[in-house]
């Protein structure tokens, strides 16, 4: 694989996601030892040539010899398409770039939310992507559909429970959203708003654990108990990550205890 040499990914080291995948660049070969570095430690030097504003939403790529920087999706098409030449040619045809260069920011802005990580308050320089509204109201509207059509579908692998339909699994599931947010309003829209992020991500995590089992079912036959185990452990699952969540974020522990598992637990 060959090595993008003298080039620097700036990532957000508190961002487990940033971390994951700036370190597997380095570690498969395609950046060298020095390939990567965390943005909270930019030189007074970089700091005079990176764009401070525009590098927390979108990584920065240095190239250290003529000390200039590229952005977002281009930054990673260029690390990947040294090794893969293929695949850069791919992602710059124009309508694949545009679509790359949505999708791209749909994740960097929602990152806080998709994986939380603990802050560096003691940092002076901090990572964190500017607020878009946009993008947080996609991501929630992304996660809402995809936990509802799951739950429409597991629900009906329960005898116990009574027949359901989209919409009733529609309403439940924004249902929480909207009775969390009301034990929120002392706190401005952006807390209200990463919190909902951050509920309906633990809401589409619990959708992907019950996929498997939704999928199964369509082939073969499953026992009552074993689909109520697996919901069950999901629910469990759920739970504590909420709770986590909760406490990263600083907000009252109630809201674990509260209208989280609406949708679920109906």
């Amino acid at each position: 694989m060959k090595t993008l040499e003298n080039q620097t990914l700036l990532y957000d080291e508190d961002c487990p996601l940033c971390s994951l995948y700036t370190t597997g660049f380095v570690k498969s070969g395609m950046l060298d030892e020095n390939g990567r570095k965390s943005y909270c430690q930019l030189s007074a030097e970089e700091q005079s040539f990176v764009d401070l504003k525009r590098a927390p939403n979108e990584i920065a790529l240095i190239d250290n010899k003529t000390q200039t920087v590229i952005y977002g999706i281009d930054s990673l098409i260029k690390v990947i398409g040294f090794s893969f030449p293929v695949i850069e040619k791919i992602a710059t045809i124009k309508p694949v770039h545009y679509v790359l260069k949505k999708m791209y920011s749909f994740v960097s802005y929602n990152r806080k939310v998709i994986i939380p990580g603990n802050v560096k308050e003691e940092n002076k320089l901090q990572c964190t992507p500017d607020f878009n509204y946009k993008y947080r109201f996609l991501f929630i509207g992304f996660a809402l559909t995809i936990t509802t059509f799951v739950l429409f579908g597991f629900s009906n692998l329960i005898p116990i429970l009574p027949k359901t339909n989209i919409l009733r699994e529609f309403i439940l599931a924004f249902g929480q959203i909207v009775f969390q947010g009301l034990l929120l309003t002392k706190f401005d829209k952006q807390t209200i708003l990463n919190y909902a992020g951050n509920l309906m991500t633990v809401s589409l995590m619990g959708s992907l654990i019950l996929s498997p089992i939704l999928i199964l079912s369509q082939f073969v036959p499953l026992p009552e108990m074993i689909i109520l185990g697996w919901f069950g452990v999901t629910v469990l699952i759920m739970f504590l990550e909420h709770l986590r969540r909760v406490k990263l974020l600083k907000l009252p522990f109630y809201l674990s205890y509260t209208g989280f598992y609406i949708e679920f637990l109906h």
